[in-house]
């Protein structure tokens, strides 16, 4: 049992795995086959968390504010906010990796498939249920994801980036930005809830204690 809690220690820097690229663009099968399948996994995360009405991620927020004021599905409107924030990157000269163009097609591409696939519930614990378990996935694509080190997401490059040219503190650019981008998301019309608030909680958490796993469990 012991053994099991050490597994599940958070960790709080991201690990040096066999699987972590040398740059942006080291592409291997396995490389490339474990990224794909981590953000896919992330989107079924913000799949559940919007399926759950409780409130979404952040962004998924804003994605869905778009969504209904367009007509067109969450997941585009995803992919249409990705593109728009990496556009962003151009002035403060941030150069995308494979992992950064991969992230804007497959997350979208899964929310969709999971907002097709997970039945909407009526009871609320089930909806609760659908929330910790989003966060979950989310914490675990995250994981597998960020230590492929083929990029980042065009919303955390953009915050980076930001924070590298102004020299203002990353936790302060994070904060302004989702600040933003909740209020805008909320006036468009995207649920923003109890669920929300469970995931600015809770997703640091869950990403830390799943890179703890990556780096235990792939230590040699």
């Amino acid at each position: 049992m012991r053994d099991i809690l050490r597994v599940f220690t958070p960790h709080k820097t991201v690990p040096n795995v066999p699987w972590t690229g040398a740059h942006r663009w080291d592409l291997s099968p396995k490389r490339v086959l474990i990224l794909c399948s981590a953000l896919f996994v992330f989107g079924l995360g913000d799949s559940l968390l919007i399926k759950s009405e409780l409130g979404n991620a952040p962004w998924s927020v804003l994605a869905q504010g778009i969504s209904q004021q367009l007509d067109i599905s969450i997941g585009f409107s995803t992919l249409l906010v990705s593109a728009l924030v990496l556009a962003l990157w151009l002035p403060l000269k941030e150069r995308p990796g494979f992992g950064t163009l991969a992230n804007i097609l497959i997350i979208a591409a899964a929310i969709d498939f999971g907002l097709s696939i997970f039945p909407e519930q009526e009871s609320l614990a089930i909806r609760y249920i659908y929330v910790f378990v989003g966060i979950v996935l989310v914490g675990i694509g995250s994981a597998f994801y960020i230590t492929c080190g083929l990029g980042p997401g065009p919303r955390d490059g953009w915050m980076t980036a930001v924070h590298n040219r102004t020299g203002v503190r990353v936790g302060r650019v994070r904060l302004g930005i989702e600040i933003f981008v909740l209020t805008l998301g909320w006036l468009l019309g995207g649920t923003l809830g109890i669920g929300t608030a469970l995931f600015a909680i809770a997703i640091g958490q869950s990403v830390a204690i799943w890179l703890g796993v990556v780096a235990r469990t792939t230590a040699r």
